[in-house]
């Protein structure tokens, strides 16, 4: 006589079912990533762009940002599916796909923006530090990599506890953006309603525009999250890996939802605060002082609480981006630490030479927006072969949407270095 397993019961001669409860565990694994991605769409070049639109254009361009979130959405899914599907990272499938000097090539670059990325988000750390404690910004920004390390060794106990101590960053984020939304008030619903019809005033309006479509997609993310979905146990089966696909699907959009919903809230605040009343220059340290002026010190506390939660978050997460990327494109695998250590170097050079943090800031975003298209582009080629993805193979549909999304993302870039440059 034989007896089932506890995870399993029989159902029918020659056919094992899994338990609910067997189900439910191995649906609830693949709930996580995109969390740790949405971390990225709130880092601190997120803050300075969306409080510089709201600031200086009110509502006006609410559909640009809700448009760009939604665009980052489905590009995040595309590469969560890729790593269901293949259970390889993306850096690792282009290596496989692609002839050497390409895959030098893209390398080469994904380096380059995972240290602008993390640039942008040491900066911010160690202004959020400076604003909530006064500490000068070289003592806070060692302080900050002390902190990042210590965020980083929580990966030696596996994928869990990194993403729970992300995601609960990411609910100070949150949080931080909640209270200031109430304590500034003034929120106008049909000026909010106004912004979601497209419209711009003006050249500077439409180079802002540029800027916060060009700061929301991040290469180094979607790199990240095809890595966080393939070191998931595999999925045994077409049915458990459409059950699996359909929990990323929910993962995908409850983390990008909750980066959305922050980056609104902080057009809307920037908006009700400064729009009419000025008091804002660009800066971050302009930021918290108006609100400390205009609104009181609890606001002024929450938005320093979390633009730290988001430098110290998003900062872990480019790191292992970064190693995600070199292991993946070289075979070449570093300890996390000296990999922190080797990115978080142009950032106190940044610091110890007196360079304004917001020109980093503002610079750091201008050479991410050149890694968008060799990040794009190998992704929609690769999600779109059978021989790789199986069963999970890209729609027509679903092609078309990551070709146009790449041209659009890539074009709308291209012109904002343009732009910038002359």
């Amino acid at each position: 006589m034989t007896h089932d397993s506890p995870a399993t019961r029989r159902t029918a001669p020659g056919e094992v079912r899994p338990r609910p409860g067997a189900v439910s565990r191995k649906a609830v694994a693949f709930y996580g990533p995109a969390f740790v991605a949405a971390v990225a769409y709130v880092d601190p070049g997120n803050f300075a762009t969306n409080f510089q639109a709201g600031a200086q254009y009110g509502y006006l361009l609410v559909w640009v940002l809700v448009s760009a979130c939604l665009i980052a959405t489905f590009i995040q899914y595309l590469s969560a599916k890729t790593g269901l599907a293949t259970g390889r990272d993306l850096p690792t499938l282009c290596r496989e796909s692609f002839r050497r000097p390409v895959v030098l090539g893209l390398w080469a670059q994904a380096e380059v923006v995972a240290m602008a990325t993390d640039l942008a988000e040491f900066i911010g750390a160690s202004i959020g530090l400076n604003l909530l404690f006064g500490i000068p910004m070289l003592p806070a920004a060692l302080i900050t990599a002390v902190v990042s390390f210590a965020i980083l060794a929580l990966r030696r106990r596996g994928y869990r506890p990194f993403e729970l101590t992300i995601a609960f960053l990411l609910g100070v984020i949150a949080l931080g953006f909640v209270y200031t939304l109430f304590a500034v008030g003034g929120q106008s619903a049909p000026d909010l309603a106004a912004g979601m019809v497209p419209a711009f005033e003006g050249t500077d309006s439409v180079v802002l525009a540029i800027g916060i479509i060009g700061a929301t997609v991040m290469p180094h993310v979607i790199y990240l999250h095809s890595a966080l979905t393939a070191e998931r146990r595999a999925p045994e089966g077409p049915a458990e890996r459409r059950r699996a696909l359909r929990t990323l699907r929910i993962d995908t959009v409850l983390g990008l939802s909750v980066a959305g919903a922050i980056n609104l809230s902080m057009l809307c605040v920037a908006a009700a605060a400064f729009n009419a009343s000025g008091g804002f220059d660009g800066s971050l340290g302009a930021a918290h002082e108006g609100f400390e002026r205009l609104v009181g010190g609890g606001a002024a506390l929450a938005f320093a609480a979390a633009l730290l939660a988001s430098g110290l978050s998003s900062s872990g997460v480019g790191t292992y981006a970064g190693q995600v990327i070199m292991q993946g494109f070289l075979r070449i695998r570093i300890p996390l630490f000296l990999r922190r250590l080797i990115t978080m170097a142009p950032a106190l050079v940044v610091i110890a030479v007196g360079v304004s943090p917001d020109t980093a800031l503002l610079l750091s975003q201008v050479v991410l927006s050149f890694g968008i298209p060799f990040v794009l582009v190998p992704l929609v080629l690769i999600s779109r072969r059978r021989d790789l993805m199986g069963d999970l193979v890209n729609g027509s549909l679903t092609t078309l949407l990551g070709s146009v999304a790449a041209v659009l993302i890539s074009g709308i870039n291209i012109y904002l270095l343009y732009a910038l440059a002359f």
